[in-house]
């Protein structure tokens, strides 16, 4: 005697999916208010009913294994899409979908802190999963309809997002927005395949500066945070004189864009705002440069380890480094300081080498990135749940993103920083002999610390970001009696008015090439008097035809460090 339940399975189908489209009733609210009575309402609604049609029909596919097959890949991407826009509130186009794939090194550690950021979309998902997995009994559709349906509609989502430069999907079912970009994104890949790096085509004109150049890139470091560029800034072991060393800071700059793959490409690749697209895809690479100009090639990398590669690089882009360091032994709270000691023993080794550093810096989580003996701004975060983790978001089950949590944030955030920074540039300028090498800092994005009081839990790579996100420190660290360059007159005329794109021209101006014969690919350099835009990108990749959006960093408008909301134990 076969089971009959009360209600047919598939009335319990569209209720479960009904019930997961209402998931998301906040984003299609708002989605219609900002809409009106217009004709983008009336175009908005029928797309919705179009791909909410596409999504019942999925439900309804007569074969198991490819019924069960689809709905995993949309359960995927509703999980990818949910859990990035309820947490950051803010869309998932096409521009912040490429971020979050160039960002998918921080997975690992968003895993080790029990997998929380994605706890919020998960019951959605499960709601999905039950109505698209269970067997659709009494159905009478075609199965050509039921599969061709979703694929027709992911097919033609794609192609709208295509000439909409990406956008366009906001508040539509979430499983097919992602899966639209994934397609995007594979098709431009492959029309893009095939294009070959370009060799050095030039020679350095004079010999290289005096011993090593050191690029160090420091992780999501405020400019306003630290003391040489704001009197309520942390100690940054920079401010206070040296014997023998002279810091040439240029203040407040811009960086490339608000999220570390790109800042590091364009830093590692160079070129102007015009352009940086195509330096990144053709161009030689900075270790290229370094190469043709008599220097061994070092990355010291203190995020990665097992040799994983970040920030966009590719095995090409391997291939022409010769020392390749990662730190798999070092907890991460002291790896910064083990980046010091090796830099001071690179400059130390009588070779002539160019090298490239991606610190921890004070990337999220900042709660364990600091020893017991730098708690000195007080309220602070709790201690001791991600104290292996390098970098991961702060949206876990024990952080709403409220005004003291924040508060508690800023503190632990200034804490690590004493460590991070402060306590880093003691250890490696100590001793420090100016002729070994000189050195240029900055860091690949600033911060958004919600200083005045808004809603959010992100801190940067956010695709409608505040000016703090483009906002980093910038300055040359070189010898006091012989600089190898003019840097003070320099810092006098373009002091909190540069920008990472001076950074590549200026390195290979240091390794003797001519910067006025490249400044029409690279720009100028840190030493020109040309004004910089002090812009940054807020759409990196900027793909489909859509050209970069340039969001202007203006030094005196910045949120400050809140004067309130820190205690320094001294």
């Amino acid at each position: 005697m076969s089971f009959k339940p009360a209600i047919p399975v598939k009335w319990i189908k569209i209720a479960l999916l009904l019930a997961y489209l209402a998931c998301d009733h906040a984003a299609i609210a708002e989605r219609i208010g900002s809409l009106g009575v217009s004709a983008g309402l009336v175009v908005y609604g029928a797309l919705y009913g179009v791909m909410a049609l596409c999504l019942f029909a999925a439900a309804f596919i007569p074969g198991t294994l490819t019924r069960v097959t689809l709905a995993l890949i949309l359960v995927a991407g509703s999980l990818a899409l949910q859990s990035y826009e309820w947490a950051t509130q803010h869309v998932l186009d096409y521009n912040a979908f490429e971020t979050m794939l160039a960002s998918r090194g921080d997975t690992g550690d968003a895993l080790a802190q029990h997998g929380a950021i994605l706890w919020k979309s998960v019951p959605a998902a499960l709601l999905l999963l039950l109505g698209l997995v269970l067997p659709p009994r009494g159905s009478r559709l075609p199965a050509w309809a039921t599969l061709g349906a979703p694929l027709a509609g992911l097919g033609m989502l794609s192609a709208m997002l295509y000439v909409r430069g990406g956008e366009g999907a906001r508040a539509l079912p979430a499983p097919f927005v992602p899966l639209a970009h994934a397609s995007i994104m594979g098709a431009v890949s492959f029309t893009e395949a095939g294009q070959a790096r370009q060799p050095v085509s030039v020679k350095p004109v004079r010999p290289p500066v005096e011993g090593d150049i050191v690029m160090l890139v420091d992780e999501s470091v405020a400019a306003n945070y630290l003391d040489i560029n704001h009197a309520l800034g942390v100690r940054s072991g920079l401010k206070a004189p040296r014997p023998g060393l002279t810091v040439a800071n240029y203040g407040i700059a811009a960086s490339v864009t608000n999220c570390s793959p790109g800042s590091n490409k364009t830093l590692r690749f160079g070129g102007t705002r015009d352009n940086y697209r195509l330096a990144g895809k053709t161009w030689p690479s900075v270790w290229a440069y370094a190469h043709a100009a008599g220097y061994r090639t070092v990355y010291l990398d203190g995020q990665r380890t097992g040799g994983e590669l970040q920030n966009l690089a590719t095995e090409e882009e391997r291939a022409e480094i010769d020392d390749f360091v990662q730190l798999p032994g070092v907890p991460v709270r002291d790896r910064d300081m083990e980046l010091a000691r090796l830099v001071k023993a690179r400059l130390a080794n009588g070779r002539r080498e160019f090298i490239y550093v991606n610190k921890v810096g004070g990337h999220f989580p900042v709660a364990d990135k600091f020893p017991d003996s730098l708690m000195r701004y007080q309220p602070t975060l709790p201690r001791g749940e991600a104290s292996d983790i390098t970098d991961m978001g702060p949206v876990h089950a024990k952080f709403d993103g409220n005004a003291a949590y924040w508060l508690r944030y800023r503190n632990a955030y200034r804490n690590t920083l004493l460590w991070n920074v402060g306590a880093f540039f003691d250890l490696l300028l100590d001793g420090h002999d100016p002729a070994r090498g000189v050195i240029l800092y900055t860091s690949d994005h600033g911060q958004d610390l919600h200083e005045r009081g808004q809603e959010g839990k992100a801190t940067h790579c956010i695709n409608d970001p505040a000016p703090e996100e483009g906002a980093v420190p910038l300055l040359v660290i070189d010898g006091t009696d012989s600089p190898r360059r003019p840097w003070s007159d320099s810092v006098a005329k373009n002091r909190n008015g540069m920008s990472h794109f001076r950074v590549f021209p200026t390195i290979l101006d240091l390794m003797g090439y001519d910067s006025k014969a490249l400044k029409g690919h690279y720009g100028p350099t840190l030493l020109s008097p040309d004004a910089d835009p002090m812009t940054f990108t807020i759409n990196y990749f900027s793909a489909l035809g859509k050209s970069p959006t340039w969001r202007k960093v203006v030094p005196e408008k910045l949120s400050r460090p809140p004067e309130t909301d820190s205690f320094p134990r001294l």
